[in-house]
């Protein structure tokens, strides 16, 4: 192969040296799995050396200038390919990258590597990108959350328990005095946190200076009226780096504790902002805004988990990631992979939650995962479950639509999370028993009564896209 390699004319990928099925990666090698679909007659493994060589050093005939390289450190290497179960005509490529092909710290270098031009390749039908093992190496030379977990708490002083929010309804056409009136009703009744929604800018109707105004008027008179420490997500998404940092400063210089941004602005100004919220002692939430465009079809795209990654090492304190009960897509063991990749230190594979590798996050800080999309105080038992503690509920329409108002609707959310606490920390099957638990609860809340009777009933019961491919094998005992 060597020497055909420079053979003229065009060669095959595989025989180019990007097919090494005897390569054993390093530890420093970033790995990823990808989700291959060839073209009738492109056999797996020149699909997934095409994969590995058009992400890194590959074009489509030799060139000459690879005699002035050390080429073969360079090639990224197709180490396996395996058949999908179930799924006919898919396969998943395993692919090393040696370090050496990244730039240190940036999210926008990575990425462009690794999905940067492969996913038009004319070879593959589709191609999805499932997972990658970020490498100790290379995780260190990343900030990581601007606070992680462990900080936010301590800041806030809340422990023990979910943090309770929800996003302002309705998201657009509401003036700024009335935006506010929302916030500290809410904030007044229970919640933790309110926040604007993806799409809440510097529009016509409320104007971004206005809203921060009277938001945090709002955050401020709740924080008097209960003892708690309260904040709002002020979204400070915009469209130049300076506007964001304007809006950036003139939160902070309110008291904000938290700022917003969407995950539409960009790799780049993700990581920008994820530095100032560590320089300026402010929290940053990321809203995912976008992402189903390219997450949630299962044979191409890029999975959720691997943006969990990459944000978590962009500096994000906050990422929404899925809910499993709520109104927007995520299957159970999906939703507590993206939820490991966020939090622990050491995530383990897993292929019932679609974690292809090991991944050492290397002491960097946990992010807070958040929960939201058409949630209720009637599902506090699975959203405990299936969540955790470190975690973020929002309820949204969930709190909003309460008929007795906003600050009933943020009572029971707190009431029916303080009764689900208390069941776990005494010891109490809370999965099970957790429907007659919020009815107990109810008993000596009307707000909670009330918002069972509306909303105890309301599931959203579709299948989701989007399920690790895992076959189960029986075991003899």
């Amino acid at each position: 192969m060597s020497s055909g390699r420079w053979s003229a004319g065009v060669i095959p990928y595989a025989e180019m040296g990007y097919w090494k099925p005897d390569y054993e990666p390093k530890d420093s090698d970033v790995l990823a799995a990808f989700r291959i679909t060839p073209q009738p007659g492109v056999p797996p493994e020149e699909a997934g050396a095409a994969v590995a060589g058009e992400s890194s050093t590959a074009t489509w005939t030799v060139v000459w200038t690879d005699r002035l390289t050390s080429y073969e450190n360079y090639q990224a290497k197709c180490y396996k390919v395996e058949q999908v179960p179930g799924q006919e005509g898919q396969f998943i490529a395993y692919i090393a990258y040696d370090l050496d092909l990244f730039e240190e710290g940036s999210i926008a270098n990575l990425t462009s590597s690794i999905i940067g031009n492969v996913f038009g390749f004319k070879a593959l039908k589709a191609l999805r990108l499932e997972d990658m093992r970020i490498p100790t190496h290379y995780v260190k030379t990343f900030q990581g959350p601007a606070h992680g977990i462990v900080m936010e708490r301590e800041y806030l002083g809340k422990f023990g328990r979910p943090l309770l929010g929800a996003t302002v309804k309705p998201k657009l056409g509401l003036s700024a005095r009335n935006y506010g009136r929302v916030v500290y009703e809410a904030l007044r009744g229970g919640l933790d946190f309110t926040k604007d929604d993806e799409n809440i800018n510097s529009q016509p109707f409320m104007r971004w200076r206005d809203r921060f105004l009277y938001c945090m008027e709002g955050v401020n008179r709740a924080q008097a009226a209960t003892g708690e420490v309260k904040g709002h997500y002020l979204n400070v998404t915009a469209a130049t780096m300076e506007d964001m940092y304007e809006r950036a400063e003139f939160a902070k210089d309110l008291g904000s504790v938290i700022v917003m941004i969407d995950l539409t602005i960009g790799y780049t100004a993700i990581q920008s902002m994820a530095n100032w919220a560590r320089r300026n002692g402010v929290i940053l939430h990321l809203h995912r805004a976008g992402h189903s465009t390219y997450t949630r079809q299962k044979n191409h795209g890029v999975n959720f988990r691997v943006i969990a990654k990459w944000m978590r090492l962009a500096g994000v304190d906050h990422i929404h990631a899925g809910t499993v009960v709520g109104k927007l897509e995520g299957d159970p063991n999906s939703v507590r992979g993206y939820y490991d990749t966020l939090r622990l230190g050491h995530v383990p594979a897993d292929p019932r939650k679609g974690l292809y590798f090991d991944q050492d996050w290397a002491s960097l800080p946990g992010c807070m995962p958040v929960a939201s999309g058409g949630i209720h105080a009637g599902q506090m038992h699975q959203l405990l479950h299936y969540l955790g503690e470190d975690s973020i509920l929002q309820f949204g329409g969930g709190t909003i639509g309460h008929p007795m108002g906003i600050a009933a609707g943020a009572t029971a959310n707190r009431v029916a999370l303080e009764a689900m606490i208390k069941a776990r920390n005494e010891g109490r099957d809370y999965l099970a028993e957790g429907p007659d638990i919020l009815r107990a609860a109810a008993k000596n809340s009307r707000e909670l009564d009330v918002a069972l009777s509306t909303w105890g009933d309301i599931t959203f019961t579709y299948e989701s896209t989007d399920t690790p491919d895992v076959v189960e094998t029986p075991v003899s005992v």
